[in-house]
């Protein structure tokens, strides 16, 4: 994603998708991308300091208000996908200030100045974390290794593994199709992590290619998609949440709910008597 400022300033289409060093501190080379990252991390925890201290049991207009909603949005969307409310309200600590993570850091990107427009040492200075592979890659792996160990935790890794399983274990098909559905529960982390990442670079690179078409009309050519921009923004902050909770809530309600079912052998019958015993009455 780009500013405007960068937009009408661009002379010539070129689009980057990969980050680029932009300085070193001690040694450790920082990337464009790392660098907005802290900065909009910064910018978030004093913000929702500030708004902690201003909030009211009478909600407020502006700002606040706008975020109580949200908030209280989200907070829903979490608890709701729990039948365990109680257990719930643990993983609204994760969830909602990653949503707001997500949300910030995809909309510092239309922000004039992120992007082409402003390079230090020839590379750029600021480039959004979230359209950094890298950035959600490891934001996919932490959520992940939540749902893992949360799951474990709540129901035991003998259960927990055995909700990947169908049938008697006496079968081999039911160890295949098992297998199959730990990988793809495994693949899980690139699935997160590509949906957010290319759906905010591509969304990016498409405001850039129109602006660039237009050059001195950059702000009328690009405006529709730069709202599309926007609302992409907040859309992908959603759905990165909102599949996350997903992943972690079906797994403790499937085992929940089947806490019988180990697949184990002699707990699922092999065969089922047809002639159910009689308790007494008229034959």
């Amino acid at each position: 994603m780009s500013g405007f400022l960068s937009l009408i300033m661009a002379s010539a289409l070129k689009v980057e998708i990969a980050p680029t060093t932009t300085l070193h501190i001690g040694g450790v080379a920082i990337s464009d991308s790392v660098l907005l990252g802290w900065i909009s991390t910064v910018i978030m925890v004093v913000l929702f300091i500030w708004i902690a201290h201003r909030i009211t049991v009478k909600p407020k207009g502006g700002l606040i208000q706008y975020i109580e909603v949200i908030t209280d949005f989200m907070v829903g969307t979490v608890v709701d996908a729990f039948e365990d409310k109680q257990r719930a309200q643990k993983y609204v600590l994760y969830f909602i200030p990653l949503f707001f993570f997500i949300l910030f850091n995809n909309l510092f990107g239309l922000i004039p100045g992120v992007g082409q427009a402003i390079s230090l040492h020839g590379s750029d200075l600021f480039r959004p974390f979230t359209a950094d592979f890298n950035a959600t890659l490891a934001m996919a792996v932490v959520t992940m290794l939540l749902v893992y160990v949360s799951s474990i935790r709540e129901v035991g890794i003998k259960q927990y593994l055995g909700h990947f399983f169908v049938g008697s274990l006496k079968n081999p098909f039911y160890w295949f199709l098992g297998i199959i559905e730990m990988i793809t529960d495994i693949t899980r982390v690139i699935s997160l992590s590509l949906r957010l990442f290319l759906n905010i670079s591509i969304v990016g690179i498409i405001v850039v290619v129109f602006a660039w078409l237009g050059h001195v009309l950059a702000p009328l050519t690009a405006t529709p998609f730069y709202f599309l921009d926007m609302f992409d923004d907040v859309l992908q902050a959603f759905i990165f949440v909102l599949l996350g909770t997903m992943y972690i809530a079906i797994a403790v309600n499937h085992v929940s709910q089947h806490s019988d079912d180990s697949l184990t052998e002699g707990e699922i019958p092999e065969t089922m008597d047809p002639k159910p015993e009689r308790t007494g009455g008229v034959a």
